[in-house]
């Protein structure tokens, strides 16, 4: 059986608990047997983080010590899969730039804050995306620095509310991509400010596959 641990703490605001038992329960229906933590206390054993298929981040802010973000990184340079969302994964500890490195990304902003109508396009013929259509939220639109390394899966476009942003014309950001780190694979999806986001229809479907593409091949 395949096995994943998700750490989940953080900023309060991004329900870390309610969205750690959303990927909990995806992963079970998967077959992985899921160990969730509400500390960082288990990313000392780096010898236990390289034994994982998978590590799914839900901790927005925060700090993590340079030998916890070095285990999580070793852990997935030999092929542990890194799968998350929204803040919990892509605003997690922003003083460790190893994190930002390896993850691919960091938020910088949300123009308009929550509320925000937006159409996520598809822009890939990758099976991750695979029959998902285009389809419509209301939540933040997250301004990223993106490495441009990634494959990006889908994206939405920028500006939709005014600010000095907008100076700079049209902008595609991704919403969903991958990338790679050493032997692991890593999936990032920008939506998730709240579980009930992400837990139903495209956007539930395009996180579910994320996840699986993500753990270490059985």
């Amino acid at each position: 059986m395949r096995k994943a641990l998700i750490f989940q703490g953080g900023w309060d605001g991004h329900e870390p608990a309610v969205v750690a038992a959303f990927f909990a329960d995806l992963l079970r229906d998967e077959g992985f047997a899921v160990t969730v933590s509400d500390n960082l206390d288990c990313l000392d054993d780096a010898a236990a983080l390289a034994g994982l298929d998978l590590i799914v981040p839900v901790w927005t802010m925060g700090e993590i010590t340079e030998a916890r973000a070095a285990a999580v990184a070793a852990a997935v340079e030999g092929g542990t899969g890194l799968a998350g969302c929204h803040g919990g994964m892509c605003d997690a500890f922003r003083g460790t730039p190893l994190w930002q490195f390896m993850t691919g990304v960091q938020w910088v902003a949300h123009p308009g804050n929550d509320g925000v109508d937006y159409t996520v396009r598809m822009v890939s013929d990758d099976p991750l995306v695979a029959g998902i259509e285009d389809f419509a939220v209301s939540t933040e639109h997250y301004y990223l620095h993106v490495d441009p390394a990634v494959r990006v899966l889908a994206v939405t476009d920028f500006p939709l509310t005014p600010g000095p942003h907008a100076a700079n014309g049209p902008v595609a950001m991704p919403v969903a991509f991958t990338k790679h780190w050493g032997q692991g694979r890593v999936y990032y999806h920008a939506l998730g400010h709240r579980a009930a986001v992400i837990n139903h229809g495209a956007a539930r479907e395009m996180i579910r596959r994320g996840l699986l593409w993500a753990a270490r091949a059985g």
